[in-house]
């Protein structure tokens, strides 16, 4: 080979090794600039989808659940997962915040379903009747109206003061039952009484974050076909040996439903 042809040779592989290393960094580059902070309730921390992390104790931070999986595919400049089981809008307020800063770039949350008694309603409704059911559901419905507008406000003002530079993306809680199948257990008004429940929580939830320039991550409709009394579910249904998980997503329902939604929204 020529002195000429030699050079030109070393000219094309050093160009070579400069774009390779440009595509293989680029994107490492981009996700260091994120500084990620997940709040919020069981549906944020991952309760029912397994693999919790033994620091979070009674919190039940999964390793599966969606801000997990996000962190992992993007590998954020920073990562605080801070979201815990049983979490309402003022344990969110008063427990969590700390993990924000002006320097936070990116902050996910769901919550919200606490602060109306999912957990109570859904423990009525297996153990009581139809009726009991339908009255503890009205009974939430009557409480989100009044008091979970002004609660969210609250908790959202909270994030912004703490993080005013990030994006924010609330997320929403899947319709429980699939209706017009043939399901063992509640009855199909209950079925479809609780679904309005759940409704209109992830409706208000979507009107605050809209009053707060937030982005609503609506999760509703990626569970469909997966819902209770569905043949693919990813919620686990009433578990009297473990209530804790019962209504909630298992990994299935964070990594083929919450996260696609939240990896969209946080874009």
């Amino acid at each position: 080979m020529t002195r000429s042809r030699l050079l030109t040779f070393t000219a094309s592989l050093a160009t070579a090794f400069t774009v390779l290393v440009a595509l293989v960094a680029t994107p490492a580059q981009a996700a260091s600039t994120v500084r990620y902070v997940a709040l919020g309730d069981s549906y944020s921390s991952g309760v029912g989808a397994g693999s919790y992390t033994s620091e979070s104790g009674s919190c039940q931070r999964s390793t599966k659940a969606y801000p997990a999986l996000w962190a992992a595919a993007n590998v954020p400049a920073s990562y605080a997962f801070v979201a815990c089981s049983g979490a309402t809008t003022t344990s969110v307020t008063s427990s969590q915040l700390s993990a924000l800063s002006s320097t936070t770039t990116l902050v996910s949350i769901s919550v919200g379903g606490n602060d109306v008694g999912f957990a109570d309603i859904m423990r009525t409704c297996a153990l009581y009747g139809t009726t009991q059911c339908v009255a503890a559901v009205q009974t939430a419905e009557d409480k989100a109206r009044a008091s979970l507008p002004g609660l969210l406000d609250n908790v959202y003002n909270a994030i912004r003061s703490r993080a005013p530079n990030a994006r924010v993306v609330v997320l929403g809680y899947p319709v429980f039952y699939q209706l017009g199948t043939t399901c063992i257990g509640l009855s199909a008004t209950s079925h479809a009484k609780i679904n309005e429940g759940i409704n209109l929580v992830d409706d208000l939830t979507k009107a605050a974050a809209g009053r707060h320039g937030f982005v609503f991550a609506d999760v509703r409709s990626i569970f469909v076909g997966h819902q209770l009394c569905s043949g693919d579910k990813w919620l686990h249904a009433l578990n009297f040996a473990s209530l804790g998980i019962s209504y909630h997503p298992m990994a299935t329902g964070h990594s083929g439903g919450y996260y696609p939604v939240f990896r969209t929204a946080a874009a």
